[in-house]
């Protein structure tokens, strides 16, 4: 089984760079891609597949963070989850390199954001797309908010047909990074790691105080929750008349993101009036202790290698990533 399914990949990756070959012009350049940004042509270079720099033009050393969704990480073996070996998910994150650096994609701004590496933030809805219902990305908020519908949409066919990263488990979240605390924790003392909700793109913080090795996979226990007990508990939930007025604010699917969070995460995000939370909480712990939210059999979810970030590149790289 898992010689022929390292041969499908082997003839896919094999496939992508042959149709990517017209865009290595020149013997050691970078591959040349191109993307329509607010109207006009842009010569780039895809170094993963949520990302590039503007290779010249006005805008040449631009660099950009693509919105909306997430690749995994392309610097080595880091990623693991269902019957997946790392190597395999390496391949899917290298894939989507390729599949981006092969097509014509739009792209615009929607401000003037960028991120903490000083990205301009733009959001391609074609190359998203595209990425997601392929597989080989994932829809991702950097915040409680959920992920655009259109993408939602593509990521749910996807993982209906087990398109790519899906084909072999899907976890309740998607464990994107890993922060230690010996690099420095917040105020109270913590630090967290970024958990991605794969039923619409949410992020949650993953709080804690552990001091991780180099090269140790760490590796979220995720409460085992059938969505249709969270339904369930989110239609308990919408005709409690005390929380007539939060449900009418924050709308129905928000409460369900919130009573899947509790449900697998064991605490919720996105709600930040103090009242309204404290009500929903013990709400939920009522129907937690009336066992209306599944049992405690835990899983192993998704899971991460931690390398710090100077040692991802270059000759400080570590072997545990090859």
């Amino acid at each position: 089984m898992t010689t022929c399914r390292s041969t499908l990949f082997f003839a896919t990756f094999t496939l992508l760079v042959c149709t990517s070959a017209p865009a290595l012009a020149q013997q050691g350049a970078p591959p040349a891609s191109r993307v329509i940004f607010n109207g006009r042509p842009l010569p780039v270079f895809f170094n993963d597949g949520d990302s590039f720099r503007v290779l010249s033009g006005p805008k040449a050393g631009m660099k950009a963070r693509l919105m909306g969704f997430n690749t995994l990480e392309s610097y080595g073996k880091a990623h693991g989850w269902g019957g997946w070996t790392q190597k395999e998910l390496y391949w899917f994150a290298k894939l989507a390199t390729l599949n981006a650096r092969r097509g014509v994609w739009h792209c615009k701004a929607e401000s003037e954001e960028r991120d903490v590496y000083g990205r301009r933030l733009l959001y391609c809805q074609d190359l998203a797309i595209d990425q997601i219902k392929r597989g080989y990305a994932h829809v991702m908020s950097v915040n409680a908010e959920p992920g655009r519908p259109e993408l939602v949409e593509a990521q749910l066919d996807a993982i209906k047909h087990r398109r790519g990263m899906w084909a072999h488990g899907v976890p309740y979240y998607v464990l994107t990074s890993l922060h230690s605390i010996s690099e420095g924790g917040g105020r109270d003392g913590k630090t967290y790691n970024r958990l991605v909700s794969t039923l619409d793109g949410h992020s949650a913080k993953w709080r804690h105080t552990n001091s991780y090795k180099l090269c140790e996979e760490v590796c979220f226990g995720e409460r085992v929750v059938p969505l249709s007990v969270i339904q369930k508990a989110t239609k308990t939930l919408t005709n409690d008349a005390d929380l007539k007025l939060l449900v009418t604010e924050i709308g129905a699917s928000r409460l369900l993101q919130m009573v899947a969070d509790f449900a697998r995460l064991g605490y919720f995000v996105g709600l930040k009036d103090v009242p309204s939370r404290t009500l929903l909480a013990r709400k939920l712990r009522s129907l937690q202790s009336a066992g209306e939210l599944g049992g405690k059999e835990r899983r192993r979810g998704s899971c991460m290698v931690y390398v710090p970030f100077k040692q991802r590149y270059g000759r400080a790289r570590v072997g545990c990533l090859d």
